[in-house]
């Protein structure tokens, strides 16, 4: 233990302001990324219940390929690689939003696709019984149902993907731990600055945690 190591919190507090920039960067792109996801997410998850073999296959190779590589090489695939194939540059805030948002389609996908799956066949007959068309069926009878139990995972995938923003330092995305390693390497007050990092990204993860039950019981979520 080097004996000679004090902490001096007046670093972590002349590294506030720069730190909140990095946080606007990071929920920026955890949200921009999770909308685009949930968009992606749906048509694949919806791609997962088609009768179609070619287009369930489709969506079938997207989850899995998505799923079982890490984001930060898909991160480093669509900064580095992806702009040598198509002769462009793409900015590495863009690339941070693409890599998440490609990234929790994949895993939304499997939530919308569980979520309607589980959903009584009883329910599709019942709407049909009405008169209701079968896309009428899914929109006023399966989905508000299904949607309702996607909520608690939907929010766990928030939590997650806020969370994979720190990987993005890799491409130089200035969100809160590239902000954070930026300060370290200015005045090597790593203990004071890592932790000051950690308790922000805390913050933030159990405020979205909190939010997420006071919905839930709204919703009175099962």
């Amino acid at each position: 233990m080097n004996n000679n190591f004090t902490l001096d919190w007046s670093y972590a507090v002349e590294a506030i302001p720069v730190l909140l920039e990095g946080i606007q960067y990071t929920i920026l792109i955890a949200l921009a990324g999770l909308l685009i996801g949930f968009l992606v997410g749906t048509i694949m998850g919806l791609a997962r219940t088609a009768k179609n073999k070619f287009i369930f296959g489709l969506a079938t190779v997207y989850v899995e390929v998505i799923r079982g590589t890490p984001i930060m090489v898909q991160a480093l695939y669509i900064y580095f690689a992806l702009p040598m194939m198509l002769g462009i540059k793409i900015d590495p805030i863009v690339a941070g939003v693409m890599s998440i948002a490609i990234n929790a389609g994949a895993y939304i996908a499997e939530i919308v696709r569980g979520s309607i799956q589980s959903i009584d066949r009883g329910q599709v007959e019942a709407g049909r019984s009405l008169g209701l068309t079968s896309i009428q069926t899914f929109c006023y009878v399966i989905w508000p149902q299904a949607f309702r139990r996607m909520i608690p995972s939907l929010g766990n995938q928030f939590i997650i993907s806020l969370k994979d923003t720190s990987l993005l330092t890799v491409i130089g995305v200035g969100e809160l731990t590239r902000q954070g390693t930026i300060v370290v390497s200015a005045n090597f007050r790593a203990v004071e600055i890592y932790t000051i990092v950690a308790l922000l990204y805390l913050t933030m993860t159990l405020t979205i945690s909190i939010v997420l039950r006071i919905l839930e019981r709204r919703l009175q979520v099962n």
